[in-house]
């Protein structure tokens, strides 16, 4: 580890991690099963054991949905781009900041991301997840994970800590989602935006959650409001979920019966938004291109398409430099 009195700045972006190849994906769904978080039980020793047997029994599936997407997730190159475009915004507005990548689930994980930032000598560290809306499951697993692996180096004393949790509502973020939105609504046969129904669709979580106080909801109803506020509220909605695992109820409606609700209540133009994914992914690339899209078709939904995840969208990484930049200057003391 690097050794001096000089302040040196990181940012850490969290995020969930995927299989980058297909012998990747039983050890990748074992990680994810692993989390208490994900999959909550009442004695904690038997999460390992049931984690390997749900990894296993669910490892073909999604191996056959990797295959059709790639072969893999795109979610660590997607990252690493959105890590460089903020250090280059960064270093526009002046601030000399590495950005570095850690993922919960799969490689490069948060200990190895930990690992890199002690080696580099950074003493001020942002820590940033990549989770517009506050889950336990999500932000909450992974701030947790990054604290434990902290633990193990003594607590990194020197290492002084911001975080940025809750971001579901910054204008610039809001700005992204409703110029994605624009964009790919000019692409319908009718453009008019009162005949394109907006079917928001964002990764579910247990509704127990949401009884025991995890906003998740509240923050993703929050999110919608405000890119149909941004859109001029000229479109008829709808907020869907998708994702579900396990016999637990989820939250409703799921993606699947909103498209059968709205074929049959007639709508002809549905345009489905990644509401709660800010990269593609197998959620993306796999559930909605290609499930949900012959869902829509055999339920009789002539046009149906899907936004983008916001990747790299230059307004995106805008917002993502204003969340850090905001937090650098209420200590502009850090700095030497």
């Amino acid at each position: 580890m690097k050794s001096s009195n000089q302040t040196r700045i990181g940012v850490l972006l969290l995020n969930l991690g995927g299989p980058e190849r297909l012998a990747d994906v039983r050890p990748f769904l074992y990680n994810l099963f692993s989390d208490p978080e994900i999959i909550r039980l009442p004695w904690r020793p038997m999460q390992k054991p049931l984690a390997w047997l749900i990894s296993t029994f669910r490892a073909k599936k999604s191996r056959a949905g990797y295959q059709k997407i790639g072969g893999g997730s795109p979610l660590r190159k997607l990252t690493e781009e959105q890590a460089q475009a903020l250090a280059e915004n960064l270093k526009q507005r002046g601030h000399d900041v590495k950005v570095y990548v850690g993922m919960r689930y799969w490689h490069p994980f948060n200990s190895e991301a930990v690992e890199q930032i002690l080696s580099d000598g950074i003493n001020r560290l942002i820590v940033l997840p990549l989770y517009p809306q506050f889950s336990i499951s999500t932000t909450g697993s992974s701030t947790k994970d990054l604290y434990r692996i902290l633990q193990t180096k003594g607590g990194a004393r020197h290492l002084r800590r911001s975080y940025i949790t809750r971001w579901f509502d910054h204008p610039l973020y809001i700005q992204a989602l409703a110029e994605m939105i624009r964009e790919e609504m000019a692409k319908f046969p009718d453009e008019d935006p009162s005949r394109i129904h907006l079917l928001y669709s964002a990764h579910s979580v247990p509704q127990s959650y949401i009884e025991e106080g995890d906003p998740y909801l509240k923050h993703t109803q929050k999110t919608v409001e405000l890119v149909n506020e941004a859109l001029g509220n000229r479109s008829p909605w709808t907020l869907a979920f998708q994702s579900k695992v396990g016999p637990v109820r989820w939250l409703e409606p799921s993606t699947e019966e909103a498209l059968h609700r709205l074929a049959k209540e007639g709508a002809r133009q549905v345009l489905a938004i990644p509401i709660s994914f800010v990269s593609e992914h197998i959620e993306t690339l796999y559930e909605i291109d290609i499930e949900y899209s012959e869902i829509a078709e055999e339920a009789g939904v002539p046009y149906f398409r899907r936004a983008p995840a916001l990747n790299s969208h230059p307004t995106f990484i805008q917002a993502l430099t204003e969340l850090v930049a905001q937090k650098l200057d209420q200590n502009p003391h850090y700095y030497s």
